[in-house]
């Protein structure tokens, strides 16, 4: 007999135990990691997230996490009908049996009711576990298209490995500087990001500051005082976990992460993009990091210049209801 069971945080602890069963040699997931995203996330849909239990064993066979567009985020830019299947796992034994299908029902029941339209696998802005499906996870793509879901794009994660005494320094940026922000930049970031990103790198950034960040996760590029441009950085001691660090556990040095980045659009055509993220890696290294991630990017090539390769690959798929 399966019972479904709508999601409380006292299922947090199993979600992590189940998922760590089935995909922990890929991706090993924290239980901060899991209260970050799940727990903690207030565009959180719990009416559509739910728990499937085997009532003989009294154990969980599967989950279904979703989430949808909170009332401020139009002012981002995300319209109040899209919503996200954050995470649909079930167990590897109770597969080919119905229990995923009920579970992505429900959710999507759940979705459409709160006014969702367009619903994505996973890119639930910078609280996701996944930008799209992950290659790693074979046969999920054509079950996802077998129930209505279309093929959007590819994105990669990459990554590089730095030897340990390998320095990095600081690019040539001209009248630029580069540097680490500190607490007294965040009025000067903010006004930054509203006037020349003012989507999700700009809500991402906010969150940033709300929930403790001090500055030291943003390279700046000033020039005559004025920033314009930026990348983000994290670390093991960064306030929230980044989707460039999800994955530290797999790697016995400290992993560190790069990205987003960008520059203001009357600044391009002076290198300033190369030269930021060398700077970025440069400060990770100051750091201690032995090796970094830049994730969720089209730009192989791009990356590819300072040594980069792709260690992961996602496919992004939505559906209309």
């Amino acid at each position: 007999m399966i019972d479904y069971e709508t999601l409380s945080d006292d299922h947090l602890r199993e979600i992590v135990a189940l998922w760590n069963k089935e995909l922990e040699a890929s991706f090993p997931l924290r239980s901060r990691l899991a209260q970050q995203n799940i727990a903690k996330d207030g565009r959180l849909l719990r009416s559509g997230c739910w728990i499937a239990r085997d009532t003989g064993k009294g154990e969980t066979i599967g989950f279904v996490i979703v989430k949808k567009t909170a009332e401020d985020d139009e002012r981002f830019g995300l319209g109040r009908d899209i919503g996200w299947i954050h995470a649909l796992l079930v167990k590897s034994e109770w597969r080919g049996r119905g229990v995923g299908g009920d579970l992505l029902r429900r959710a999507e029941e759940a979705l459409a009711a709160a006014g969702v339209r367009r619903i994505q696998l996973g890119n639930d802005l910078h609280r996701r576990l996944f930008p799209g499906i992950p290659d790693e996870l074979a046969g999920t793509k054509g079950w996802f298209e077998r129930r209505g879901y279309l093929y959007r794009e590819d994105a990669y994660d990459m990554i590089k490995a730095y030897a340990g005494g390998e320095r990095v320094g600081l690019p040539d940026t001209g009248e630029a500087i580069a540097r680490i922000a500190a607490p007294g930049d965040r009025e000067a970031l903010t006004d930054f990001m509203s006037r020349c990103f003012p989507g999700t790198w700009d809500l991402q950034h906010r969150d940033y500051w709300e929930q403790g960040g001090t500055g030291r996760e943003y390279v700046v590029l000033e020039r005559d005082g004025a920033i314009v441009g930026f990348c983000r950085i994290n670390d093991a001691s960064s306030p929230l976990l980044a989707q460039n660090v999800y994955w530290a556990p797999l790697f016995d040095e400290e992993l560190g992460g790069i990205g987003p980045l960008g520059i203001d659009e009357a600044e391009r055509g002076h290198r300033y993009g190369i030269s930021i993220v060398q700077a970025a890696i440069h400060f990770l290294r100051e750091r201690g990091v032995g090796r970094i991630v830049i994730d969720t990017t089209p730009f192989v090539d791009f990356y590819g210049k300072l040594g980069y390769e792709v260690w992961k690959k996602y496919a992004k798929y939505e559906k209309m209801l």
